[in-house]
């Protein structure tokens, strides 16, 4: 499975949101908060920082191949070798 915290209204975010619909994957999104920091949502940005340790967006968490992964360069890089 494929879980985004991300911004709707961030540009990194909207980058990995491509790569992903262009390779065709299906993922969850989280909205912990807004790109300027403004929290939205509690509970999935615990669940962020529990899981990776920073309150920085975009955060993908790979579970297929046991990876989590914050920056969209990294994010994106890491979808177009492991899922394409």
């Amino acid at each position: 499975m494929l879980e985004l915290y991300q911004a709707e209204d961030c540009p990194n975010s909207a980058d990995v949101r491509e790569a992903l619909s262009e390779l065709g994957l299906s993922y969850v999104a989280h909205n912990p908060r807004l790109a300027e920091g403004e929290v939205k949502n509690e509970t999935a940005k615990g669940a962020m920082e529990a899981i990776g340790g920073e309150d920085q967006i975009p955060f993908l968490v790979d579970t297929e191949c046991g990876e989590a992964l914050y920056g969209s360069d990294e994010i994106v890089e890491h979808l177009e070798e492991n899922h394409s």
